[in-house]
């Protein structure tokens, strides 16, 4: 495994599938550093190629999951005399600090987020890019941006009104107010809540695997059709859909997935 400033890449035990993606500035809560928006999507990119990986639960070192952007990654764009182009690198730098927050959907693989303690700013941009959501009773939110003078502008504003309502977003980003993980999990951003750290890695370790066990190609084509009907109407969903399972349909997976039902045992998929 690559090893990086920002991050930490680890199976959750040996010859298992499932990896483990740690936000690893504990020191600075995990928030989000220029380094972490360089590679992010190179961790990402590298567990999507990975064939010995089918599945990711993205999570926090430390004592909190992440509280947001680091302030030096904001100031870090250079003035220059000419106002044009200074706004001009501004919006590539924007653009390009979305893409890293845009590779979580991109990546084939699910990832889970097991979330704790601080979910701040950019740590909801990330974890509304995520797949499934469980976090601690004890975690916080909070669409802090308006705090900070800026319009949030990493994806919470374009993926968390379809995920908690468009009337839920809009009142959690005017207010930039701290929610509970009980109040995350009425709204939907969240599925459920844990009661400890140790219940929570426990349930979403053992998620993980009863996914990752499951054939790679209906996994991946599941997450690819869901993302992508989002933006479809229904009858373009179900073509798209169509069209995806003409190509992937009949594969080895569902032989094997057959023959293991018929047979009364586990079914054992080839990697992707």
């Amino acid at each position: 495994m690559a090893e990086y400033k920002t991050l930490k890449v680890n199976p959750i035990k040996s010859n298992s599938s499932v990896f483990y993606l740690y936000l690893n500035r504990p020191s600075h809560r995990n928030a989000l550093s220029r380094d972490f928006f360089d590679e992010f999507p190179k961790a990402l990119k590298s567990l999507d190629q990975n064939p010995n990986v089918n599945a990711i639960i993205l999570a926090g070192a430390g004592d909190h999951f992440c509280s947001g952007i680091d302030i030096n990654t904001l100031t870090s764009i250079t003035q220059s005399a000419d106002r044009a182009r200074t706004n001009e690198r501004f919006r590539r730098e924007i653009k390009y600090l979305q893409a890293a927050v845009t590779a979580l959907e991109e990546c084939r693989k699910p990832v889970i987020a097991g979330i704790h303690g601080a979910c701040i700013g950019g740590g909801i941009d990330i974890i509304t890019a995520c797949d499934i959501r469980y976090c601690t009773e004890d975690a916080f939110f909070s669409v802090k941006e308006v705090d900070l003078a800026i319009t949030a502008d990493l994806g919470t504003l374009q993926r968390l009104p379809g995920i908690v309502g468009f009337g839920n977003a809009m009142e959690l980003a005017l207010t930039a107010r701290r929610f509970s993980g009980f109040e995350a999990k009425e709204m939907g951003l969240v599925t459920r809540v844990f009661g400890s750290k140790n219940d929570l890695d426990g349930f979403v370790a053992r998620i993980a695997e009863e996914i990752a066990a499951r054939s790679p190609l209906a996994i991946t084509g599941t997450k690819a059709v869901l993302l992508k009907s989002k933006d479809l109407s229904l009858d373009q969903g179900l073509d798209y859909v169509a069209t995806w399972n003409a190509a992937m349909l009949l594969s080895d997976d569902l032989k094997e997935a057959t023959s293991a039902f018929f047979q009364k045992r586990k079914p054992v998929f080839s990697k992707l």
